[in-house]
């Protein structure tokens, strides 16, 4: 199996899914939770239906103060759907590197933050990549067979409710297409100064509509419809 690091290299050049609605593909940490009450996420869409392609950091503190950063304004990235749920939401801009295979490092100086995860794979992120790789494209873009499969992702993956289906914070119907993952066992972050702590899952599930933010990290390679009909 490829590295994380070259799986997102491959990434870079991601085609953008056919069909209508609005459509994204590319990688990122689907979220992270710390044991501090801190919660982070990434975006990485090289390829975006609604212009540009971008990059977005999600920050949530411990009170539940939701943040989004991005490289491009609101309305060609992720506030374009989880605007109304949000505190605050800025333009910057966000570098990502990778140290080495499985290491990945973001930087966002305007806001003062340094985040890296080591990523690994496991015998879990094994079978699900395997049953994922060998699901036609019409299995990933079905309500009902995506809906299903949620629970049993979650299950394995010690990441408690995961949905790939749904509807976001501005009322948006979503469907979101983690088509190879890792899992995250190491990360550290700072904000400002303030360091999170250790990785660990909250007292009490975050979400984002019904996007539920996975009490394990995960990192992905993938796709997001918003708008779409179910097949």
């Amino acid at each position: 199996m490829r590295s994380p690091k070259d799986a997102a290299r491959e990434a870079e050049h991601s085609a953008l899914p056919s069909g209508s609605g609005e459509r994204f593909a590319g990688y990122g940490v689907m979220g992270l939770t710390f044991a501090s009450g801190h919660v982070l996420a990434m975006r990485r869409f090289t390829a975006s239906s609604v212009g540009p392609g971008y990059t977005s950091v999600w920050h949530r503190t411990p009170d539940g103060r939701w943040a989004f950063w991005a490289d491009q304004p609101d309305e060609n990235a992720c506030p374009r759907y989880f605007s109304t749920a949000l505190s605050e939401t800025r333009t910057i801009d966000i570098a990502l590197s990778w140290p080495d295979e499985t290491t990945l490092r973001v930087d966002a100086p305007a806001v003062g933050l340094t985040w890296t995860s080591h990523l690994t794979a496991n015998r879990s992120t094994r079978v699900m990549n395997a049953l994922g790789r060998a699901m036609p494209d019409r299995a990933w873009r079905s309500p009902g067979v995506l809906k299903a499969m949620g629970p049993v992702a979650g299950i394995a993956l010690r990441a408690q409710k995961v949905a790939m289906v749904g509807t976001s914070p501005n009322g948006n119907d979503f469907i979101a297409n983690p088509q190879t993952i890792w899992v995250i066992d190491e990360s550290s972050a700072q904000l400002q100064g303030d360091d999170f702590g250790t990785v660990g899952p909250l007292p009490e599930q975050a979400r984002l509509g019904d996007f539920w933010i996975p009490q394990r990290g995960i990192f992905a390679i993938g796709r997001a419809f918003f708008d779409v009909d179910g097949a």
